[in-house]
């Protein structure tokens, strides 16, 4: 054998004179062998010296050794937001604890949606990290009726039945808005994240209970919808101070979110906080940069991808039960409240 050529699970197999699934079942301590061809099999890896694959694990484990983390949004927001490179950070470095390979899939059309069904259906991937989960959204479901073992970034809703992690959306919120009343704020008003997005409701509902937790009505005039990105966050900031324009704070459930809220601010010659305190969710690398720097809600993203890698391979791995966790938050105070 030429010593550029590295050796195969096929000429393992002819070396020990057996079949491949054989070699594979000895490389993957199966006892569905016997010793005589187990013995053979391990003389000819040494004498060769051959490293098992994936392809040659994956013969008689059914299993890929890859997983897809599937974001059902466009390159541009995927580049944009820190959210999603936080996440992939997390993922890829659990992932690499068990040797599993991350496959990212961007789902923006039905091709794209055909694309990952066919993945799916042949088992290209032994499960999927699902992020981006909108109420309507069919990938779960049909994910779910797959058989594939998928893990969410969030949920649908409370009602959840998959495995998600989860951070404290509504309770970040809430303390938010809490530290802003305590800062003497008195009208404040919210930026909220897709309303068909459980993240979405979570930190509005958030919004509202710190509200009736201090006895303070919270005004629906206050509220105004964006869908997480800088330019939601701006026209939703221009709405908020035509409709109230004694609003003295506001809390923008995305960190982006409030850094349009801010440029719209320094527009209409707005001090912050003088004027008007901001507050952002995430504590993502722009708040520590933005004029003033921001006072934000810190969820660990690394953390939720890494959390999430490790159930998935769990329930890949070892059939694992599914789990549904949530991450904490907490308060960043700096000097735009």
């Amino acid at each position: 054998m030429s010593g550029n050529r590295r050796p195969t699970i096929k000429t393992v197999a002819a070396r020990a004179g057996v079949g491949r699934t054989t070699v594979s079942r000895v490389v993957n301590g199966s006892e569905l062998v016997s010793a005589d061809a187990r013995a053979r099999v391990l003389a000819a890896i040494k004498e060769l010296n051959y490293v098992p694959n994936s392809v040659a694990r994956g013969l008689v484990t059914n299993r890929t050794n890859a997983v897809a983390l599937v974001i059902p949004e466009s390159e541009s927001r995927l580049g944009s937001e820190p959210f999603f490179a936080a996440l992939i950070r997390g993922v890829s470095g659990a992932l690499a604890e068990s040797r599993t390979q991350l496959q990212l899939m961007l789902v923006r059309d039905q091709a794209e949606r055909d694309q990952l069904t066919e993945s799916v259906a042949t088992r290209r991937v032994d499960g999927v990290l699902l992020v981006s989960v909108h109420a309507e959204d069919r990938l779960p479901g049909m994910l779910e009726e797959m058989g594939l073992p998928t893990v969410l970034a969030g949920r649908r809703d409370a009602g959840e039945q998959l495995s998600y992690v989860n951070s404290d959306n509504a309770g970040g919120a809430a303390q938010a808005v809490r530290h802003l009343l305590d800062r003497g704020r008195k009208r404040i008003a919210t930026i909220t994240g897709p309303q068909d997005m459980d993240v979405g409701r979570s930190r509005l509902a958030g919004w509202r209970a710190a509200h009736e937790e201090a006895g303070v009505p919270a005004a629906e005039l206050l509220v105004e919808a964006g869908d997480f990105t800088e330019e939601s966050g701006s026209r939703a900031m221009r709405s908020l101070l035509e409709r109230a324009p004694d609003l003295d704070a506001v809390f923008a459930a995305s960190d982006l979110m409030a850094v349009g809220a801010l440029a719209e601010l320094r527009r209409r010659k707005r001090r912050v906080p003088g004027d008007v305190a901001v507050v952002g969710f995430e504590d993502s690398v722009l708040a520590r940069h933005t004029n003033p720097p921001l006072t934000t809600v810190r969820q660990p993203v690394e953390e939720l991808g890494r959390t999430m890698a490790r159930i998935l391979t769990g329930i890949t791995l070892n059939g694992a039960p599914r789990q549904q966790l949530t991450l904490p938050t907490e308060l960043v105070v700096r000097e735009s409240s």
